[in-house]
């Protein structure tokens, strides 16, 4: 996920970048109303907007935002009263945070509009994520792990990889970015929409199965005390030059059905 930070207050910005890139976020930071606008590209997927920056009201900026973009804005602000509230959603506002907040709510809203703005994948647009899948030995050829998020097939080396739909989506997510790590509590509430933190346990089980499954099981890396990622094996061949990754707009579905 790329995020745009705009915050002017480096005592608040640095110490925030660094807890939302931990969780696997990309985050690009400005400190002004002009400098967010230049940075709006089509590539940002979340926008955190303070209210108070050094050029413009930051009212002004996300009306400004929405005139150009539907990318999802969060308000972040110590502006608490209601009557600001609820101009910073008409204006088009996707969401509004108070500070001090706490990191872990910022985080599940930040997943949440995220969720809400993902286009579903279009057969016919759809064009499958090709990881190279480390080898068990260093003798060994390398497979191709295929992941196609629109007709919700896997295939390796060729063949093809039944999945429950968690495990399928649990890939996916992870197929996103290959070489990121994926936070527990942010797969949690990805594929189960879930926080609980009772279900790790699930979490666990469905890894092992997609591990054995996928016949590798160190294509699926944990990262202890943090989460799990894919581990991309650069110096294995990936078929038809296909880069390493989910094409863009192509996010994994996520079922509601547990």
């Amino acid at each position: 996920m790329r995020l745009l930070m705009v915050e002017d207050d480096l005592r608040i910005a640095r110490p925030l970048r660094a807890v939302l890139g931990r969780h696997g976020i990309d985050v690009r930071h400005v400190c002004t109303g002009e400098e967010a606008l230049d940075a709006l590209t089509g590539d940002v997927d979340v926008v955190l907007l303070d209210l108070n920056l050094p050029d413009h009201d930051g009212f002004e900026v996300c009306a400004r935002i929405r005139r150009l973009s539907a990318v999802p804005v969060i308000m972040v602000t110590a502006r608490a009263d209601v009557r600001s509230r609820v101009h910073g959603l008409n204006l088009g506002a996707d969401d509004y945070v108070t500070k001090p907040y706490d990191i872990a709510e910022l985080l599940a809203r930040i997943h949440a509009v995220s969720r809400r703005a993902r286009p579903e994948p279009r057969p016919d647009a759809a064009t499958p994520a090709v990881l190279p899948a480390p080898a068990a030995a260093p003798d060994d050829a390398p497979d191709t792990l295929v992941v196609d998020p629109a007709a919700r097939r896997v295939t390796v080396a060729g063949t093809e990889v039944v999945l429950t739909r968690k495990e399928f989506d649990l890939l996916a997510l992870l197929a996103q970015r290959p070489g990121v790590v994926f936070r527990r509590e942010q797969i949690m509430s990805e594929v189960w929409q879930t926080s609980w933190a009772g279900s790790g346990r699930t979490l666990e089980v469905h890894v092992a199965s997609l591990r054995a499954k996928l016949g590798n099981p160190r294509l699926v890396e944990t990262v202890r005390g943090v989460g799990y990622r894919i581990v991309p094996d650069t110096a294995a061949a990936v078929s038809a030059g296909v880069p390493a990754h989910v094409s863009p707009g192509m996010p994994a579905r996520v079922s509601d059905t547990p």
